[in-house]
Order: structure tokens, then C-alpha cells, then sequence
């Protein structure tokens, strides 16, 4: 499938009995789902028979999968512990993701806080980060997809050439990926409703990464304008971003077979209207 559409499910209950049950009612082909609190810090081990359960049915169905680490995961932080617990988290949802079957793992790529450099943040990104990638030596291990943000703050990583210096600091590591959220590149600054501004921030992406590594798309209208640096996810065609930026994303080379995720708003009737229009653009 060019582009299997699906969305972040709930997993309270049982990942498999209970985010498999909510994809099928989305008609999801792909899902994503948190292996822990992803406003906490707590490693909750899995159920092993939930897990099985749920890497069997997603490849006899050919379901892609991916697993959202936690959201105070921050590698550019001044504070030891923030940074000491951030590497316990994202190895924790890494094994989680290996032990599910997922095909990658989003991170946030954070920012520098307490005033620092940038390249001081990112010396951090490296140290802390780098080993963990190599230890993704298992076969079945996922890939680490970095996910940028809306460009709040003192943020490391918001528009695509930002992307280039963090690659560097993590020397283009294989199984280092991009999850690229249409909302948060947007609230960035790049204008994916002007004139062919989708393709052109696609082809900005690949100019500073290479081919290959856009693993993953969250795929977000937006609530507020282009370069307000505002996180606020709308329902596909109903934000500022609109339908025809998406139709555009499905004919890039760059997205190629790489899987979109809905985030937005409205519970599972607004998920699936989602799905269903994303599957429309996709197929007309």
C-alpha cells in the first residue's frame, strides 16, 4: 500500500484487546500508541500476552505500528535528572517498541533549556542519545524517528534544516528517522498551504536528510495560522493547513509507503472521519 492511514489509539485495558478493537472502528491500516504515561515518567513492563497478541495480529493484517515515547522527554535539558530520566524513558519505549512488533519509536527533539547554547544542548543530544542507538542491534529492533516541534521556546529542532545539525550530532545514525507532523512543521513557519508549499517543504526535508529517511507522518491540520508556534491540532480540512496540502503530500516521492497518523481532535467519530478523508485524497 502507497500509504496506510490510521491513527494513535488508546491502550488502556489491553493493547490488544482494547487499541486493535478502536483501529478497527477507524478503519485504521496503521497505528500508533504509548508503551507508557506519556505525561509521566514511569517504565510499566508489558503483558506479555498483549503483546503477542498485538505483534501477531498487526503483521497477519500487515498493520505498521509505532510507539510515541513520553512528552517530558527533553535531551537538551540543563537539569541532570531531566536529562538522566529522559534516557531511561526513550530505552524503556524502545524495548517496549521491539517487544511489540513496532516499526519505530517517535521522540520529540526538544530544546535547550536554563539558557544554554544550542550546541551545548546538542553535545548533551549526542552523548545521551547516540549510545542508545547503538544499541539497536537486534534485526527486530525499531528505528528512532526524531519528531519536530512547533518551534515554542528555545526549541532544538522546529523547521526542516534544523534537522540537519541534529543528524550531525547523532552522525546519521542507519536507524535514526524522521516522524514529520504536518502541524507542527506548519506552526513553524513553513507555509504548507501556500502555492506547492507541501512539496516544497518535502523537498527541504530531503535536501537536509537524504532519501530514505522520512519513516513516519503525523498527519495534523492546524488550528492556528502558519509560523505561530502554537501546537493546536485540527481535523484534516478543517484548519488553516486544508485538504489540498495532503492530496500534494501522497504524490511526493518522499512519501513514498511511509504510514500517516491522525492526532486530532473529535474522539473516535472525528478519528475516523479523519481516516476516511485522508484515504479519499489518497485514492482520488
Amino acid at each position: 500500500m502507497r500509504n496506510p492511514v490510521g491513527g494513535h489509539v488508546p491502550v488502556a485495558g489491553g493493547l490488544a484487546s482494547t487499541g486493535l478493537a478502536y483501529a478497527r472502528e477507524l478503519a485504521a491500516e496503521t497505528v500508533q500508541v504509548f508503551a507508557a504515561n506519556p505525561r509521566g515518567w514511569a517504565t510499566p513492563p508489558g503483558n506479555p500476552a498483549q503483546d503477542e497478541q498485538f505483534r501477531a495480529r498487526c503483521a497477519a493484517e500487515e498493520i505498521p505500528a509505532y510507539v510515541h515515547a513520553p512528552y517530558l522527554i527533553n535531551f537538551g535539558s540543563h537539569t541532570e535528572a531531566t536529562a538522566e530520566k529522559s534516557v531511561e524513558s526513550l530505552r524503556h519505549s524502545l524495548r517496549r517498541g521491539r517487544e511489540i512488533g513496532a516499526l519505530g519509536v517517535v521522540v520529540h527533539t526538544g530544546s535547550a533549556t536554563g539558557g544554554r547554547p544550542r550546541e551545548v544542548a546538542l553535545a548533551q543530544v549526542r552523548e545521551r542519545m547516540l549510545p542508545l542507538l547503538d544499541e539497536l542491534t537486534h534485526d527486530d529492533d525499531p528505528f528512532l524517528l526524531l519528531e519536530s516541534t512547533a518551534g515554542q521556546g528555545f526549541s532544538l529542532c522546529s523547521r526542516t534544516w534544523d534537522f540537519g545539525p541534529y543528524f550531525e550530532a547523532l552522525d546519521a545514525h542507519p536507524k535514526l528517522g524522521i516522524c514529520l507532523d504536518t502541524c507542527h512543521i506548519f506552526a513553524a513557519g513553513h507555509d504548507l498551504a501556500g502555492p506547492h508549499g507541501m512539496r516544497q517543504t518535502l523537498d527541504l526535508l530531503v535536501d537536509t536528510v537524504g532519501e530514505g529517511r522520512l519513516k513516519l507522518i503525523h498527519a495534523n491540520d492546524s488550528k492556528d495560522v502558519a509560523g505561530a508556534h502554537k501546537d493546536r491540532h485540527e481535523n484534516i480540512g478543517a484548519g488553516h493547513i486544508g485538504e489540498e496540502p495532503f492530496r500534494e503530500l501522497f504524490s511526493h516521492p518522499a512519501t513514498e509507503n511511509v504510514p500517516l497518523v491522525i492526532e486530532t481532535p473529535g474522539g473516535k467519530e472525528g478519528h475516523a472521519a479523519d481516516v476516511a478523508r485522508l484515504k479519499k485524497l489518497r485514492d482520488g
